[in-house]
């Protein structure tokens, strides 16, 4: 294994993770509710702020199939890993120039960027298993997750810093402060990604023939995976759970800053509450594997979706800037654990020699079900007037995917993996 070309890899995942935290999580929404969106009626705000994070991910996921597909058949995945991050970039860049009002064009510059940040992942993924082969994939992997947490929380750190004390950078007001932060995004973004493009080098080799299109080739990829389901029951009780809470966490993930705004919590708290959930979040993933260890990894994610009902519970009936803190340290407890466990789960019950498939199933599915949350959450708004009881209705995501996880017999998953598994081939996990 070449150092070289596995940290370059890994700091692109630093530098990327800031359009996660500072865009889509921290300070984007607050953005978007006091600045893009004055005018508009208040419950409207965060209801069109929902319905864009769900275009997004809806445009997202009928490209994932896609580009899984021009990964696998194309000899040029650096050049369009290059297109994705570029789009992401320059939407945040001209984020700086949104004006009051400007609500549609906020929502189509965090599309765009959503596109790009989640376009080239799936291009920056497939380079893992070129960067790094057998054991070191999992470590590798491991560490590119890590470096994201901490890249995409010192450039929080730093917008924070430029919107709550703008006077140490020379700056006029927190409003420009903000700008400012929308442009490092995409400045941040690009400095760590030149790494990657000059120093890791795509494997040349002799591609599979393509007889269809790449959208051809992707759907009937994917219908062919969900066909196969019928075969692993276990494995699709746990989708189905996985599905409904996942999209409740992405919900609370993409939504609980804007939510927090529009029930009067100052921006400064808010922003300050997501940098915590940041680095709260990187020792507990660690303690959940833990955890996961001693009582069986169903039983830990089971808590860590409990403690999400709390974290409902107490959305609802928040009202001040102590409450969205302690919210905050909440989410940042179970947020990493939850999803290292769900990721865990699944690959124990999945046929050895079909990892790769799998799991591109695992995440294109995700992907498309994440629509619904932030859909509902801005509908009951809409409907009611009332932000509050858009943030109850993801009770119904978690408490579902609850009881499915009780049903769920992992044992009789992993044999039925087994099973169906062709002894004669070896496993492949593209991670």
């Amino acid at each position: 294994m070449k150092k070289r070309p596995v940290w370059s890899w890994m700091l692109y995942d630093f530098g990327n993770s800031a359009f996660a935290t500072t865009i889509m999580a921290a300070i984007l929404p607050v953005f978007y509710y006091d600045v893009a969106a004055k005018g508009v009626q208040e419950s409207l705000a965060a209801s069109y702020w929902g319905y864009s994070q769900s275009i997004a991910v809806l445009i997202v996921a009928i490209l994932a199939p896609v580009l899984g597909a021009i990964s696998d058949y194309s000899a040029a995945k650096k050049r369009f890993l290059r297109f994705f991050a570029y789009m992401g970039m320059l939407a945040s860049v001209l984020l700086a120039f949104v004006g009051e009002g400007d609500y549609i064009f906020a929502s189509v510059l965090l599309i765009i960027g959503t596109i790009g940040f989640s376009g080239a992942n799936v291009f920056y993924d497939a380079f893992l298993p070129e960067v790094a082969e057998g054991q070191d994939i999992d470590r590798v992997s491991a560490t590119g997750f890590t470096l994201g947490y901490v890249g995409g929380g010192v450039l929080l750190a730093v917008n924070l810093l430029m919107i709550m004390k703008y006077q140490w950078f020379g700056l006029s007001n927190g409003l420009v402060g903000t700008q400012l932060a929308f442009v490092s995004v995409g400045v941040w973004w690009f400095i760590f990604s030149i790494p990657l493009f000059k120093n890791v080098v795509e494997e040349k080799k002799v591609q599979p023939k393509r007889t269809q299109s790449y959208v051809s080739i992707g759907f009937q990829r994917l219908g062919r995976t969900w066909k196969e389901l019928k075969h692993f029951k276990q494995l699709l009780i746990f989708l189905l759970a996985f599905w409904l809470y996942n999209d409740g966490i992405s919900t609370i993930i993409k939504m609980a800053t804007i939510y927090g705004r529009d029930i009067g919590i100052d921006s400064n708290s808010l922003i300050t509450a997501l940098l915590i959930t940041q680095f709260v979040g990187i020792p507990c993933t660690f303690f959940f594997g833990w955890m996961a260890g001693k009582i069986k990894p169903k039983r830990a994610l089971i808590i860590s979706l409990f403690i999400y009902l709390a974290i409902v519970g107490l959305g609802y009936f928040m009202t001040s800037a102590l409450h969205f803190y302690i919210l905050a340290i909440c989410v940042g407890f179970v947020q990493g654990g939850a999803q290292a466990l769900s990721r865990s789960i699944f690959g124990r019950m999945v046929p050895g020699d079909r990892h790769a498939e799998f799991f591109g199933f695992y995440g294109i599915s995700s992907k498309f079900a994440a629509i619904f949350g932030p859909f509902a959450f801005a509908l009951v708004g809409q409907l009611t007037g009332s932000s509050r009881l858009g943030i109850l209705s993801l009770i119904f995501f978690f408490a579902v995917g609850i009881i499915l996880l009780f049903i769920l017999d992992i044992d009789k998953g992993v044999e039925q993996a087994k099973q169906r598994t062709n002894p004669d081939e070896k496993p492949v996990l593209r991670v």
